[in-house]
């Protein structure tokens, strides 16, 4: 039951998400809504870490399985692909870098912010 009611909450800020953004218009996928939704709550202490820890957890765990379906649908649309994928890797190398240097920084000033105080 305990389980049942942790995918519950993450499954309604999926929902919440989902419905902003239709109602809304936001050019915005629903569920990176719900996931700001989600991270909010949690940073408010209106949803506590420990009612979603759990599924969370495996979620994470096997978050490698939720690619399997983008990259069938990337073998799907090769012949799309193939007139831009130089296009495609310099993309992909300039925003792993971005990702790499702003998480750097990101972890530098966290700790340093915590040995201060």
């Amino acid at each position: 039951m305990k389980l049942l009611r942790q995918s519950a909450i993450i499954i309604s800020f999926w929902l919440m998400g989902e419905i902003i953004r239709e109602f809304s218009g936001i050019p915005i996928p629903g569920n990176v809504i719900g996931m700001v939704l989600l991270f909010t709550s949690l940073c408010l202490k209106w949803v506590k870490l420990d009612s979603i820890n759990e599924v969370s957890d495996f979620l994470l765990s096997h978050l490698a399985f939720f690619f399997i379906p983008a990259g069938a649908g990337l073998i799907s649309c090769l012949s799309v692909l193939r007139y831009s994928w130089i296009k495609i890797v310099v993309i992909s190398l300039i925003s792993t870098i971005f990702v790499i240097v702003s998480t750097g920084i990101t972890i530098q000033t966290v700790q340093r912010r915590s040995k201060n105080g």
